[in-house]
């Protein structure tokens, strides 16, 4: 929303969607991908994540036009029956499984802090305009602040990663509705996601990717070599 912010984001999807294929390379090619691979790639996440934040800034500070410019973000890797999520600002994750939907994300925001230091309490309409102030976000300084952490998950699982264009926009008892109708077609969920949005107003942007675990993908002793052979 600030100076730049379509660039930003722009930029951070680029740089890293150019570098994940790379990475999950380096972390799972290995005959038996143990636990200290996915230590590896929360490490090699973070230090793309920095390498983008820091490409940001930097472009932020040569020109003026783009002073101050910054995005938020949030990312997901599968395997091995679960995720690795790693985000910064107020965009988010959410998984829902057996009908309940629940945020695996917490938002780098000044009204999320008054919630969690008891300063408010939800709904209060009284700190309706704290909610676009961000207390982290992506290029806005030469370091990133990312949270990064590992979830579970389970055949019939829905996920959903979204710009806070949806969630301001649209309850969560009505995100579940639609994803519960569209879990079998994710495509169609998440554009009745985006057009339930902008029907109640539309305020924001409105981003939303939406992935239905179908079955179990437990990680057997040399997948990625063979895969990777495979796709070579």
């Amino acid at each position: 929303g600030n100076n730049g912010g379509e660039v930003a984001s722009a930029m951070a999807i680029s740089l890293l969607s150019n570098s994940l294929a790379a990475i999950l390379h380096a972390c799972f090619q290995a005959e038996d991908a143990a636990t200290h691979s996915l230590e590896e790639l929360k490490t090699r996440l973070q230090a793309e994540i920095d390498a983008v934040n820091l490409a940001i800034f930097n472009v932020s500070l040569s020109e003026a036009r783009f002073a101050g410019m910054g995005t938020t973000l949030v990312l997901a890797c599968f395997y091995d029956n679960r995720m690795t999520v790693a985000h910064i600002g107020d965009s988010r994750l959410y998984r829902l499984r057996q009908g309940r939907l629940m945020q695996l994300t917490r938002d780098h925001s000044l009204l999320q802090e008054y919630l969690d230091n008891g300063m408010m309490r939800a709904g209060d309409t009284r700190f309706a305009g704290y909610k676009g102030l961000l207390t982290r976000a992506l290029g806005v300084g030469p370091w990133a602040d990312v949270d990064i952490a590992d979830h579970d998950l389970l055949p019939g699982d829905v996920v959903l990663l979204c710009s806070d264009g949806l969630s301001e926009m649209v309850p969560e008892e009505v995100i579940v509705d639609i994803l519960q109708a569209g879990r079998e077609a994710p495509q169609l969920a998440a554009e009745a996601l985006v057009r339930t949005a902008n029907e109640r107003g539309g305020m924001d942007n409105v981003s939303v990717i939406v992935v239905k675990v179908r079955s179990d993908f437990a990680l057997p002793a040399g997948w990625w070599k063979k895969l990777w052979v495979h796709l070579k």
